[in-house]
């Protein structure tokens, strides 16, 4: 009996969900079309199909996220919440069209799978040092790094820490929310509606917050705003597209921040990537089906605050200076002389 579009498409989210799969590609190519999963950063087949099934399946993710299906020709975005048996999973679905075909994108982010702080780390000290920071009652606290590397799910990790610890009004403004959670008052972006990240961040610090997490400083607006909020009381965490700790700093003054305020604020700047763990089961490579670990993959953290931080702002003066901190390139060096990581790892 043949499949129906509503089970293949069924079928292909509990085999990603499966899989450990973060991402779901949908393409279609001259002659076929092709289903791919993003596993542990890597863009793997999973199967192909008839080119006009794989439209079907593009369509049909379209209409459960009350996107335009008869559009093919822009890109477009949408979100969908599933349940797979006891996991709920949030969707989000992104279009790009090419010369003749449209592409779709499903990221997954599940809602219900929470990753406490103490299991993020390759190294237990960065923890430590990262819940630090939680202490603060007001600065400002920059996570930075490629996309993908596990940023946004530091940041959740962090501020369910801090509400374990003590009662506070937590405020985040996302675009989109990436996982809900009831601790937190969480407001979602929403242009049509009036909300972007100029009105909604006014509208939460006249909502009484203690912290605030900002999904990302995209400009200038959002980084003055993001300093003002941590000059006033508050302790905001937020993310930074740079390639190391260093960087943010930069990325900072080219948006209109003084080195003055910049130093009034910081309370840290963390730099993260992920890397394989050699598992002690599989060996090197861990099984896509290895179900006696918690996660293939865990994170490295940079991490510049103190002393250092103080040293790199008086550098970014022009101020001739020494420090010394543990960078990513030398983190990596370290667990693959432990035998955590492969040489692949730190060569990238």
């Amino acid at each position: 009996m043949e499949e129906t579009i509503e089970q293949m498409s069924d079928l292909i989210l509990n085999e990603a969900w499966r899989r450990r799969a973060s991402d779901i590609h949908f393409i279609i190519g001259a002659n076929e079309g092709m289903v791919k999963y993003r596993i542990d950063g890597e863009l793997l087949l999973y199967k192909k199909l008839d080119k006009v099934l794989c439209r079907r399946l593009i369509s049909h993710f379209k209409f459960l996220a009350a996107m335009d299906i008869g559009e093919q020709r822009r890109p477009q975005g949408g979100t969908l919440t599933v349940q797979l048996q006891e996991d709920i999973l949030q969707l989000r679905l992104s279009t790009l069209p090419n010369a003749s075909e449209e592409s779709l994108v499903l990221r997954i982010h599940p809602q219900n799978k929470r990753t406490p702080l103490t299991k993020l780390s390759l190294f237990p000290r960065s923890i430590h040092t990262l819940s630090s920071f939680l202490h603060h009652s007001h600065g400002l606290l920059i996570l930075t790094g490629a996309t993908g590397c596990g940023k946004t799910t530091t940041v959740y990790s962090l501020l369910e820490e801090v509400a374990k610890r003590r009662a506070c009004n937590i405020i985040t403004l996302e675009d989109p929310i990436e996982q809900r959670n009831e601790t937190f008052i969480q407001v979602q972006v929403n242009e049509k509606a009036g909300i972007n990240f100029q009105t909604g961040l006014r509208a939460i610090l006249r909502h009484d917050p203690d912290i605030v997490m900002i999904g990302e400083i995209r400009d200038e607006y959002t980084a003055k705003i993001a300093i003002q909020a941590s000059l006033t009381g508050h302790l905001v965490l937020t993310t930074l597209h740079t390639h190391h700790t260093k960087g943010a700093i930069y990325r900072l003054m080219e948006l209109g921040i003084s080195l003055h305020d910049i130093e009034q604020t910081l309370v840290g700047i963390v730099s993260q990537r992920l890397v394989k763990v050699i598992c002690p089961y599989c060996g090197e490579e861990c099984s896509l089906y290895c179900q006696a670990r918690d996660s293939r993959r865990l994170g490295v953290y940079e991490i510049l605050y103190g002393y250092n931080l103080k040293q790199v702002i008086r550098e970014a003066r022009g101020e001739e200076v020494t420090y010394s901190y543990m960078t990513l390139p030398r983190l990596l060096r370290k667990a693959y002389g432990l035998g955590y990581v492969t040489d692949g790892e730190i060569m990238v």
